[in-house]
């Protein structure tokens, strides 16, 4: 069915067809009013439930190689794609998207779905706007995955001084930042995804992962963007990374009250998030004493490079709960 809203638009199903290693049929569920979030469901419908959240520029396509194992462990997988990715609705304007918004979408998937007893995977803003979802109905939830990812957060004055500082300096570099390699701080990545006259997620997901992918993979990878106007989604999120800090700040602080188990297992080789695992473990009453695991030989796209060992050293964990 497509979008109701004029304002959005939907990538073509013929873009997802013969896709390597992606057999998956579509599955849709509003969000919002005349907004639908597409979403992959395998497994069998009374299995637990594993929930896999992707983030920037990537789609649910990143966990091909994780959805597999974790259905024949007798889960049921639910990996579906942000709104503005994969074969969800995409609004055609980046001031359309917020912070908040892609928290109230994914919320609003959850609710309605009536997912409970979750163990979610957590990777780049699967995490910025999965934990903020878990600190709003943490009862949904029965564990957290997190690899490769992080909540930035900060109280006030510094949530507004950071945000207006790190978005200056991304507009004064403009459409400076033409190529992967030029980026040096995050004000640079926010700049290219802004305001680069040509913005390639596929070639961003091959900088972000150790492996070399195939043409077909890089297709992939790409084949929800045909062209310019379905790229606000992807073009509109590093801008909001500082965006709501101060919410990040109080979500946070209901975060570290909670005890549900965390599991890490984030990569060597991610210079994105670096060091977050070490916060996690300090802030999570959860994650103490858990079987961590350092995905060795993984880049920031961790679940391309190393899929089938996170997802047996995951399946190990949630059937020790």
């Amino acid at each position: 069915m497509a979008p109701a809203n004029t304002n959005v638009i939907r990538t073509p199903d013929a873009r997802f067809e013969n896709l390597p290693d992606w057999p998956y049929a579509p599955h849709y569920q509003e969000v919002a009013p005349g907004i639908e979030m597409h979403y992959v469901d395998e497994g069998p419908r009374d299995g637990k439930v594993v929930l896999l959240l992707h983030g920037q520029p990537s789609w649910g396509y990143l966990y091909r190689k994780m959805i597999p194992p974790l259905v024949d462990a007798g889960y049921r997988v639910i990996a579906p794609d942000l709104i503005g990715f994969g074969r969800s609705d995409k609004p055609t304007s980046k001031d359309a998207f917020s912070y908040a918004g892609q928290v109230a979408w994914m919320r609003a998937f959850v609710e309605r779905m009536d997912l409970t007893g979750v163990h979610v995977f957590l990777q780049d803003w699967g995490g910025l706007i999965g934990l903020r979802v878990v600190s709003e109905v943490p009862e949904r939830f029965a564990g957290l995955i997190a690899g490769n990812t992080g909540l930035p957060a900060a109280p006030f004055p510094m949530s507004v001084i950071g945000r207006w500082v790190m978005r200056y300096k991304a507009w004064r570099k403009g459409d400076t930042v033409t190529a992967m390699d030029m980026i040096n701080e995050f004000p640079d990545w926010i700049a290219h995804a802004r305001y680069a006259r040509e913005f390639n997620p596929a070639i961003t997901i091959q900088f972000g992962t150790t492996n070399e992918l195939s043409t077909d993979e890089v297709a992939a990878y790409a084949a929800p963007f045909p062209d310019e106007p379905y790229m606000a989604g992807p073009r509109s999120m590093p801008w909001m990374v500082p965006s709501e800090l101060a919410q990040g700040h109080a979500a946070w602080k209901k975060l570290e009250k909670i005890d549900t188990p965390v599991l890490l297992v984030f990569s060597d080789s991610d210079p994105v998030t670096a060091g977050q695992d070490k916060v996690f473990a300090k802030r999570f009453k959860g994650a103490k004493g858990q079987p961590h695991k350092t995905i060795e030989g993984a880049g920031h796209f961790l679940q391309d490079d190393k899929g089938e060992e996170i997802a047996e050293h995951m399946i190990g964990w949630m059937k020790s709960l």
